[in-house]
C-alpha cells in the first residue's frame, strides 16, 4: 500500500471529525487548541481535495478512486461509531499524520 491511500484516509477522517463536532463538549476546552483544531481540519480537507486532483493527474485512475472510496468508508465508520469525547485528539492525530503522509506521497 502506498502513502497516498493512507494519507487520503487520515486527512479525510480528520476533516470529517472536525466538521461533525459542533457540540461544545466535543471540542477542545482551550480556545487556542480549538482554533488550531479548526485550522488543521480545514488544512486536511484542502489536502484531501489536493490529493484527489494530484492523484488524478499523476497516478493510475484506480488509486484516486480507491482513495475516495476508502475515505468515504472510513467516514461512514466514524459516523456509525458516533461522537466520542476523544474525537478532538483522534482528529488532531489523524490530521498531523495524514498531512505528513500527504507530503511523503506527493514529494518523490
Amino acid at each position: 500500500m502506498s502513502y497516498y491511500f493512507f494519507a487520503m484516509l487520515l486527512v479525510s477522517g480528520a476533516a470529517f471529525i472536525q466538521s461533525k463536532s459542533g457540540a461544545p463538549e466535543l471540542r477542545p476546552e482551550s480556545m487556542l487548541a480549538d482554533a488550531v483544531w479548526q485550522l488543521l481540519g480545514k488544512a486536511c480537507f484542502g489536502a484531501w481535495l489536493g490529493l484527489i486532483i494530484w492523484g488524478a493527474l499523476k497516478l493510475h485512475w484506480s488509486q484516486p478512486l480507491g482513495g475516495v472510496a476508502g475515505s468515504l468508508a472510513f467516514n461512514a465508520f466514524l459516523a456509525r461509531m458516533g461522537p466520542r469525547p476523544f474525537w478532538p485528539g483522534l482528529s488532531m492525530l489523524c490530521g498531523v499524520v495524514g498531512l505528513a503522509l500527504t507530503f511523503l506521497a506527493v514529494v518523490p
